[in-house]
């Protein structure tokens, strides 16, 4: 008998193009005024509202099955992106994040309602508070060095795609590779279906 290969498995809303080319222009303005970051593929940004780590594959059926029901009454939320910051903070930065504003709040009684639907199936909550962000770039050097964060924060405080509205959620399959992560879609999850 062979045993099941895990998966590395997350829930995100993914992006519309249009946005994904604002992030890169976003992106290609930051590259001027800051050092030392390592940049995420625009291709590759999404708002996460679980990770889940490796998983099997009845795990993952379990889990659609759990977010197609908190998603069924759910409605469109539309989101747009403000202001830059970094985890864990300016002063260490080790991850550069894109912030979000419009229907946050919906977007995190969401993502604790899924949270806690997931919670009778063996996947624990998140310890941290859920902060809606898109990951930009991560610090280069393991010190948590960004050069010129503060001065960007600073003299640039509106980095806006313009709005956008997440239909669903998608489930997503991570496969780490040498030239990056590589994203496969799982399951899709329309609000209001």
């Amino acid at each position: 008998m062979t045993q099941e290969k895990s998966k590395r498995v997350f829930l995100a809303i993914d992006l519309p193009g249009d946005v994904k080319e604002q992030i890169m222009a976003i992106q290609n303005k930051l590259k001027f005024l800051l050092e030392g970051v390592r940049w995420v593929r625009p291709e590759a940004i999404h708002l996460t509202l679980k990770f889940f780590g490796d998983i099997r594959s009845d795990d993952t059926a379990r889990i659609s099955e759990m977010i197609a029901e908190k998603t069924r009454d759910a409605a469109p939320i539309t989101l747009n992106t403000d202001n830059i910051g970094a985890f864990p903070n300016l002063e260490r930065p080790r991850v550069l994040w894109l912030g979000m504003t419009g229907d946050v709040q919906r977007l995190m009684i969401l993502q604790q309602v899924i949270e806690a639907g997931l919670e009778p199936h063996g996947f624990k909550r998140e310890k941290r508070k859920f902060r809606p962000h898109l990951t930009l770039g991560r610090a280069k050097s393991s010190r948590g060095m960004i050069l010129g964060l503060s001065e960007a924060v600073i003299t640039e405080n509106h980095y806006t795609t313009g709005d956008f509205t997440a239909q669903g959620l998608t489930l997503f399959q991570s496969e780490l590779r040498p030239g990056g992560a590589v994203y496969t879609n799982l399951a899709y999850f329309q609000f209001g279906e």
